[in-house]
């Protein structure tokens, strides 16, 4: 593998050139500015050149002895900008219009955005945000984002997962390029599989998400962009070390092949082999770990003809081992002299997706994605063994046109998913295949001014769930200038993978039950729930150059039926129907305040009530924070002509007391400590092409005491690792370099 890497990389070459110009190309209509999307950009004379993304965006390098950048679309005029600046927003003019006589330049856009446009409740998450954090990976992402919150599932093996609107990441549809990702097998884990670098944007969508991504969502959606080789530069590197023994390498190479191919080559591997027991308690605080991630991306673009395509495969492999401090797996594997764990994880998935914009009609096109899995995760937890085999397979078919005029938009499509899952727990097997087959219809009005609203309506025929109507609708409105009121309302449904989902009760030495009522899942039904929002946004300045934003949102998911993750007997742990209630109510008020482009401050507020009726009577989620606060600070100066800057932000986590579970350690109706966690980072920016990074996660050194019940006896009753609500290894401070060029 070492010498394939070497030899890719070399085969591939580093391509050095002058500073890159960004820039957003747009284009007018009936009053209202939209994104062009695939517009030619090249240099004068030269063969350099790019196309813009879905957003309009594009970066292009530099190159010497010329300044005078064309821009080109069929059906619009092509237009020569003579480039004086590193960040350009240009608007075209379609034929037959009169010519604009200048470019207009910008200011720097937010990393995070709100958009006052979309009918949904979306939180626009660029990569240029994600940098502020440590973001190894995609389950670190958020740390600086009030929409989402962070959590670890256990005290041995350092995974963190998201919450949102006070519901579990298994709540949430989360897909990669809109299409179905961690979800299954990977739903422990999965986010901690993709790599923080390439991820070229997040688009976070609260409450009921839209119908042509399937019926799984309920509280919301995360849907994740990734590096496109023809726009992402040709080669980047990323370094990164920790003082809690984590070191990651990330380099990306892209190459254009021709005018219509591209292709990028993206390499991840991180590694932990130092051990640290800092409470004393005679377990690893976070495990000793090894990952290689391997992906190849291939995109094909055809602008005047209307096509374009990506075809990926991907290839992780990662291990974990946890335990005692001086746990040795090819002594003490299978005996109870010292306790510890493994969890080996292979993933290979490919995926393939293929567009066509009709030229004459560019309101029409139609695409299909389609994209396979293998998943295969063999471990053991102590004496407990835990495997599973997830193989998926998932095809999209859509088409979208409108209905008389650009205001009146529809999608219909087709969706097919086939999931077989083979599992071992312990000695018990457990084996089945999902297939599913829906279709729907989705319809959205815009009058281009101040009303929008999508309603969407999809069928489904599942071998397990049978067949199901979901609907879901948006509405936004806008009463005065900068104040959007949006409403949502929707159903979703999805199968509990019960064992997948809650793989931290492997950590204990609870009894697992499962109160069976013959449903077709682990003898269980299927979860169903309704979820209903309330989105307001109000956007005003003070001065020119003082732009404050207030939001607040309040959602509410209804469950009709849910199966019971009941932790609440010390010793054992059960999954069984809801019979009686189960909600997740969310209120959420932030405020934005930018000051230029040299000071942003967010801070929010959340209160959960999130409440389940257990065997034992209606209760309070556990390990869940019922009030949260939330604030982020970011300064940055004035970026130089050859991109010479410093950045600096620093982040606030403040969490209420959450309900602990009867246990050896908090006795009954026990509460934790609130606390605050703060995390900052300071960047320094050489050139466009060279930056550092220095920064801290809990640098207050805030640790939860005693995170294992029962560890002086692991092979006891009582022993529980999975009570955590709290950090476990204290302070983290980081550093690493980025090479761009």
């Amino acid at each position: 593998m070492k010498k394939y890497i070497f030899f890719v990389c070399l085969s591939w070459g580093v391509v050095f050139s002058q500073d890159p110009l960004n820039g957003v190309i747009q284009y007018q209509e009936s009053n209202k500015t939209y994104p062009l999307i695939g517009a030619n950009v090249f240099w004068q004379n030269t063969t350099v050149g790019t196309i813009t993304d879905s957003e309009g965006t594009f970066q292009l390098e530099g190159v010497p002895d010329t300044d005078l950048l064309i821009i080109s679309y069929l059906g619009f005029k092509t237009d020569t900008l003579k480039i004086e600046s590193s960040f350009i927003t240009h608007q075209m003019v379609q034929d037959g219009e009169d010519e604009l006589a200048e470019v207009i330049l910008s200011q720097r856009r937010k990393t995070m955005q709100k958009s006052f446009i979309e009918t949904q409740n979306i939180l626009k998450v660029s990569s240029e945000e994600l940098l502020k954090a440590a973001c190894c990976n995609l389950s670190e992402s958020f740390e600086t984002n009030p929409a989402i919150d962070v959590n670890f599932a256990d005290a041995l093996t350092g995974t963190k997962q998201i919450k949102m609107l006070g519901l579990s990441s298994p709540y949430l549809l989360i897909s990669e390029e809109n299409i179905p990702m961690v979800r299954g097998a990977s739903q422990a884990y999965g986010l901690s599989f993709i790599p923080g670098t390439w991820v070229e944007s997040i688009q976070i969508s609260k409450g009921a998400g839209s119908v042509t991504n399937g019926f799984e969502s309920i509280a919301g959606q995360i849907n994740t962009e990734l590096k496109k080789p023809l726009t992402d530069i040709p080669f980047f590197l990323n370094f990164f070390a920790s003082i809690n023994g984590r070191y990651e390498l990330n380099t990306h190479f892209n190459r254009k092949i021709n005018e219509r191919w591209s292709a990028g080559l993206y390499i991840h591997g991180n590694k932990r082999t130092q051990k640290f027991d800092n409470n004393k308690d005679n377990f690893l605080d976070l495990p000793v770990s090894e990952q290689i991630n391997l992906m190849n991306r291939w995109q094909y673009i055809d602008t005047e003809k209307g096509w374009i395509g990506f075809l990926s495969w991907r290839f992780m492999n990662d291990e974990k081992l946890m335990g005692n401090l001086d746990y040795n797996p090819q002594k003490d594997s299978g005996y109870k002299q010292r306790w510890g764990s493994e969890i080996r994880t292979k993933r290979w998935d490919t995926s393939l997706k293929v567009g066509y914009v009709f030229p004459d009609l560019p309101y029409q096109s139609f695409s299909l994605q389609t994209a396979y899995s293998n998943h295969d995760q063999n471990s053991y937890f102590g004496l407990r063994s835990y495997d599973i085999q997830h193989q998926s397979f998932y095809t999209h078919l859509l088409f979208n046109s409108i209905i008389g005029n650009t205001q009146n938009k529809f999608k219909i499509g087709l969706n097919y998913s086939h999931d077989g899952y083979d599992e071992w727990v312990e000695i018990t097997s457990f084996e089945r295949t999902d297939s599913n087959i829906g279709s729907y219809f989705e319809f959205t009005h815009d009058n281009d001014d101040d009303f929008s609203w999508i309603a969407g309506l999809r069928i489904d025929f599942h071998n397990n769930f049978g067949t199901f109507i979901t609907p879901r609708i948006h509405i936004r409105y806008v009463p005065t200038e900068l104040f959007v009121i949006r409403l949502s309302a929707g159903s979703g449904r999805k199968a509990a993978n019960i064992f997948a989902e809650n793989q931290s009760l492997f950590a204990t030495n609870r009894t697992i039950k499962i109160q069976s009522s013959q449903g077709k899942i682990y003898g269980l039904n299927p979860e169903k729930a309704w979820n209903y929002g309330l989105a307001l946004s109000k956007s005003f300045y003070i001065g020119s150059p003082h732009k404050i934003t207030l939001s607040g949102d309040y959602y509410s998911t209804n469950f009709t039926d849910q199966v019971v993750v009941d932790w609440e007997k010390a010793t054992e742990i059960s999954f069984y129907n809801l019979e009686g209630k189960s909600f997740a109510k969310s209120l959420q008020l932030e405020l934005d305040y930018n000051f230029k482009n040299f000071l942003n401050l967010r801070a929010a507020y959340k209160n959960y009530d999130v409440r389940m009726e257990y065997n034992s009577g209606i209760l309070q989620k556990p390990l869940l924070a019922k009030n949260r606060f939330f604030a982020n600070l970011g300064l940055a100066s004035e970026k130089s002509y050859k991109g010479k800057q410093w950045r600096w932000d620093i982040t606030l986590h403040h969490l209420g007391v959450q309900r602990l579970v009867e246990n050896q350690r908090d006795g009954v109706n026990g509460f934790s400590d609130g606390f605050s966690l703060w995390n900052s980072q300071l960047t320094h920016s050489f050139s466009n092409k060279f930056e550092i990074y220095l920064g801290g996660e809990n640098i207050g050194d805030y640790r939860q005491v005693n995170p294992i019940i029962g560890s002086d006896d692991p092979f006891g009753v009582d022993f529980d690792a999975a009570q955590v609500y709290a950090p476990v290894f204290g302070a983290m401070i980081y550093t690493g370099l980025r090479l761009k060029i």
